[in-house]
């Protein structure tokens, strides 16, 4: 593949800061990369916001097919061009915003390995989205900033555990892949990035309304994490008041005085386990769907 400055001088173009642009440009990286990623003939892989194709080519030359979603109308016509002078016929190429797109149509029954350079603007929107569709998904192989990887993966305690990591811990294992130093990109980023294989379990604690219902809690705890978890949970949209805030948070064996940031996922799921409960024998249920 051409070198990104050289193709973007050649068609007039630039990086766009607002979309997070920001090209892999060594092709023995991104080689590196898909290898790491264990793609097989007879996977279809989902690659998210290819750019100029530094992982496309490498993708589509291991798998059986690859759908490509490239918000940008732009590059969407570049790597179309990019692809033919590879000889590469086997990359749908999609020019839609990953937020916006259907993953059930693109995965039409089958396992998805979803690969991508995500940029740092949606990154966390993007993993809500799988693990709202994990269904439909082998595993994934993702890069961030390696700041927001870091805080993906971190532990309960720290500064870094936050919504995200909760909600993903939850539901799926985390493996660090390699790190891709700034130099390797153009524009060059500030910080470095990471790239990690998120494997989701195949089973979890809880599924439909009431998965939902823990994801909410998680968001509410989080949502004022200076504030002790009595008084965040009480006024959020899980509709409860510091009274029953407390009452659940007691029930659960969590003193109503830590924060958000200091209980592991298993506490996050018996705390939801004491609201569902509390919220369904008073006045508030939360569902009328029944527990599945």
């Amino acid at each position: 593949m051409t070198y990104p400055g050289t193709l973007l001088k050649r068609q007039q173009l630039m990086a766009k800061k607002e979309l997070g642009q920001n090209f892999l440009s060594d092709p023995n990286a991104a080689e590196k990369i898909v290898n790491k990623a264990g793609i097989s003939d007879q996977d279809l892989v989902l690659e998210i916001g290819p750019g100029l194709g530094a992982l496309t080519v490498h993708a589509a030359r291991q798998a059986k097919r690859v759908v490509a979603v490239e918000k940008d109308t732009r590059l969407a016509g570049l790597l179309t061009g990019e692809l033919s002078l590879a000889g590469i016929d086997n990359v749908e190429l999609i020019n839609n915003d990953i937020l916006k797109q259907d993953l059930e149509t693109i995965a039409g029954g089958e396992k998805l390995v979803v690969i991508g350079n995500l940029p740092y603007n949606i990154s966390s929107q993007v993993l809500f989205k799988l693990v709202e569709c994990r269904h439909l998904v082998k595993r994934a192989v993702l890069m961030f900033q390696k700041e927001l990887a870091e805080r993906i993966s971190a532990p309960p305690g720290g500064r870094d555990y936050g919504r995200l990591s909760a909600v993903i811990q939850y539901c799926a294992t985390v493996r660090t892949v390699s790190d891709v130093p700034a130099h390797l990109f153009f524009p060059r980023p500030a910080v470095d990035s990471r790239v990690i294989e998120v494997t989701f379990l195949e089973e979890t604690r809880f599924s439909g309304e009431k998965e939902r219902y823990l994801f909410k809690v998680i968001k509410a705890a989080f949502s004022k994490r200076r504030k002790t978890l009595r008084n965040s949970l009480a006024g959020s949209e899980l509709g409860i008041d510091t009274t029953q805030s407390r009452t659940a948070l007691e029930n659960a064996g969590i003193d109503p005085a830590r924060r958000a940031e200091t209980l592991d996922v298993d506490e996050y799921t018996g705390l939801t386990e004491a609201l569902w409960t509390m919220c369904r024998e008073g006045e508030n249920d939360p569902h009328t769907d029944q527990d599945r």
